[in-house]
């Protein structure tokens, strides 16, 4: 299935019934009253979060959504009747904002949560809630009230603990393959990932988290190279990023350095929140470097790039040091919920 992350679509909620003006006639009863009854209640549009769905391609490819109008009322105290709601089924992580205003209306967050897009117009009344001692006849009634109408972009955001962050080429798909049952795309050419991929992390048989791996940035991203910023905002709800550094570059012209100073600044450029997260530096394939060239290679990377917070060393594709990383990131995503509940 093809991986779609935003849409814009248009919601429009059915409008309410007209009252009727109405009087009982029947034999023997020449002045039965008024008995006009009220107009049905329009359809209402709902959002509701479903884990089983992934991508929102059904709202690219079906732009609007219109929700019926209610009846109108009848005679003899009949009350038209309601038009059913519509609900809608996005992912786990959709959020909904206005296009027109960019408010934000929803954001599913949780499994089943239920969220009003736009409301049903309100039937309007029947004459027989006009009478009274001195207008014992009346002839009024209300119309039924207009439905909410709206253009709401929606954007997926998915939920996970961890983001992996790098280069092209990086090894962020093989190590999220190596450390989870995630089974993305490896290949020996750059942009091999092209949408996020998400994969749980089971530590221990109570212990676990999710990690996200999304495309490779490249120097210019901002501008539109490569794939540009597009998948950074799956990174928006992590709790920490692990910088993917490729230690061992096949090509001599490539600087780990440049290279990762060019990618934090691309982070800057999309978002200061996300550029102020909680980073760690992985150097990754640190199969390919001798071992007694290893310690200097990482240390010589920590002195250029003046990095001053963790950093660890693994090979994703042989497993070296994916163990010790993964209960690292688990300590520190249960002391951090820790100390938020407190």
């Amino acid at each position: 299935m093809k991986f779609i992350d935003e849409a814009t679509i248009l919601v429009s909620a059915g409008n309410g019934g007209d009252g009727a003006a109405s009087f009982r006639r029947e034999k023997f009863i020449p002045k039965g009253g008024p008995d006009g009854g009220d107009g049905g209640h329009g359809g209402s549009i709902y959002a509701i979060a479903d884990h089983n769905i992934n991508t929102l391609i059904e709202y690219r490819y079906t732009p609007a959504f219109r929700a019926k109008k209610g009846e109108n009322g009848r005679g003899s105290d009949c009350y038209g009747k309601g038009a059913e709601d519509i609900v809608l089924r996005m992912p786990v992580g959709t959020m909904i904002s206005n296009a027109e205003t960019g408010e934000v209306v929803a954001d599913l967050k949780h499994h089943l949560q239920k969220e009003l897009l736009a409301k049903g117009g309100k039937g309007g009344l029947g004459n027989l809630h006009f009478k009274s001692s001195t207008n014992r006849a009346p002839r009024q009634f209300t119309r039924g009230g207009v439905g909410e109408q709206y253009q709401l972009k929606l954007e997926l955001k998915v939920l996970a603990d961890v983001g992996l962050l790098g280069m092209p080429n990086a090894g962020k798909s093989t190590l999220i393959r190596a450390v989870s049952a995630a089974r993305p795309k490896v290949a020996d050419y750059p942009f091999t990932t092209l949408h996020p991929n998400l994969g749980m992390v089971r530590v221990d048989y109570h212990r676990s988290f999710v990690m996200a791996d999304i495309p490779g940035l490249v120097e210019g991203a901002a501008d539109g190279v490569g794939l540009g910023h597009h998948f950074l905002k799956h990174l928006e709800r992590t709790r920490l990023l692990l910088h993917v550094i490729d230690i061992a570059p096949m090509n001599d012209t490539i600087n780990p350095v440049q290279e990762a100073k060019a990618l934090v600044e691309e982070l800057r450029k999309y978002n200061e929140a996300l550029y102020h997260k909680p980073r760690w530096i992985v150097f990754n394939k640190i199969d390919l470097l001798p071992a007694s060239e290893q310690d200097a290679a990482c240390q010589q990377f920590i002195r250029d790039f003046k990095w001053k917070d963790k950093w660890f060393t693994v090979s994703a594709l042989t497993g070296e040091g994916c163990k010790s990383l993964t209960y690292a990131v688990m300590d520190y995503l249960e002391q951090t919920f820790s100390a938020a509940q407190h």
